[in-house]
Formats: structure tokens, sequence, C-alpha cells
């Protein structure tokens, strides 16, 4: 794919700054990070979408909880959050500005109702799907009220709030950049705007690219070690 791309910069189909080399995204990226653009770009952004996530893991799991353990909350607020999850999550900008300003809480306040809406339900889906032979298992061993719920439903619905966290994850960066672009404020948004702004699209790639780096580091260092572990507990592969 590299070579690709860099044998179509040197055809110049299109003009340098629409369509950058491999050796010119890589420039901008030293630069970027010499100079400390990208470095500032990058602990904005992670500081904020660290903050807004975990409180969206906290909420929604605990959400996610009361709502499949409690038929009356499936019916009022599950509906509320199934039909607030069709809503992109940019729309929630206008109001996060008008309620907290034009700060960083306006943008954790748009991270947590990208993350939070998915973790909620991913959490609600896998308590409710918790085999009843296992649930009956655990009270004729004596668990109840909250040791069931913390020793049997839990891990036992794992498999799917660990797939709502990671959902999560990948909508939280969706919202935060979309909030970035829009909000003018250090962050990687914020630089992909000034990209396009200056037409420097060696900027905007590399920004990109940052992006997709870091999405793939939490991935792999994160969820993947998660996923494995859960497997691992649950017989589906070994070592």
């Amino acid at each position: 794919m590299i070579i690709t791309w860099e044998v179509a910069s040197e055809l110049s189909l299109w003009p340098s700054f629409l369509f950058p080399s491999p050796v010119e995204v890589l420039q901008t990226l030293v630069q970027g990070f010499s100079d400390k653009t990208f470095v500032l770009g990058i602990a904005a952004s992670l500081r904020r979408i660290l903050i807004g996530y975990f409180i969206s893991v906290f909420a929604g799991v605990l959400l996610g909880l009361a709502i499949g353990r409690n038929r009356f909350l499936k019916e009022t607020v599950g509906s509320l959050i199934l039909g607030l999850q069709t809503l992109p999550s940019v729309c929630w900008l206008p109001l996060a500005l008008l309620w907290f300003g034009l700060n960083d809480s306006a943008m954790v306040f748009v991270v947590i109702m990208g993350a939070m809406l998915s973790i909620t339900i991913a959490t609600e889906t896998g308590i409710r799907n918790v085999p009843p032979l296992l649930l009956r298992a655990g009270r004729n061993m004596g668990a109840g009220g909250v040791q069931l719920l913390l020793e049997v439903a839990i891990p036992a619905a794992l498999p799917s709030i660990i797939s709502g966290m990671k959902q999560g994850w990948s909508f939280a960066w969706r919202s935060l950049m979309a909030g970035e672009l829009l909000y003018g404020s250090v962050g990687l948004g914020n630089l992909l705007m000034v990209g396009r702004e200056l037409n420097e699209m060696s900027q905007v790639l590399a920004v990109m690219l940052i992006i997709v780096l870091i999405g793939l580091c939490v991935d792999h260092l994160v969820f993947a070690i998660l996923e494995g572990k859960m497997r691992r507990r649950w017989g589906l592969e070994t070592g």
C-alpha cells in the first residue's frame, strides 16, 4: 500500500498539497514531534478521552446492570437509551457548549454521551443473556442478591461487557474528534482542522495516522489482553 501510495504521488495525478507522498507525511510527523505540536495535541486529546471514557465505563456498567435486573427500568430508561443511541454524538456538542461553555468539560461530556450508551446497552444485554442454569446453580450453592450478581451474573456477562467497552472506546474517539473539529482548542481534532484550513494535507494524514496508531496500541495493550484472559477463563483457547 505504501509503495502504491508513493507511485501515485510520483505520477502527480493530483497536486502535491492535495495528495502528499509518504515521505512528506513522515517529514511532517518528525517536524510535529520535534516542535511538540503533535505531543501537545496527543496529550490534550488523551486527557479528555480518558476522563470521559472512564466515567462512561463506570456509569454505563452500573446503569446496564440496573436495567438488566429491573423490568421497569428496562421498559422506561432502557427504551430511552436505545433511542438516544441512534443520535450522533456530535449532536450533543451544541448542548454541551451551552451547559459547560467553551472548555474541556464540554468535550468530556460529548465523549461520555458517545461511549456510555453503547456500554450500557452491551452490559444490559449481557446480564439478560446469562444462562438461567448458571443462576440456578449459584442459588443452589447459597449465592443470592449481591453475591449472585458479583460472582455469577457479571462474570457470565463479561464477554458482552468487554465488547461494549471496546465499542465504546471507538465511539469515544469519534465523539472527541467531532467535538475538537468544531471547537477550536488544542487537540488532534484541532490539528486536523488547521491542516485543512492551511491546505496542509500532509498534516491531516499525519494526524490521522497518529489516531490510528493510538487506537491499535489501545486495542493490543488493553482490549486484546482482556479478551484473551476472558477466552482462557471460558476455555475457548489455551496458553
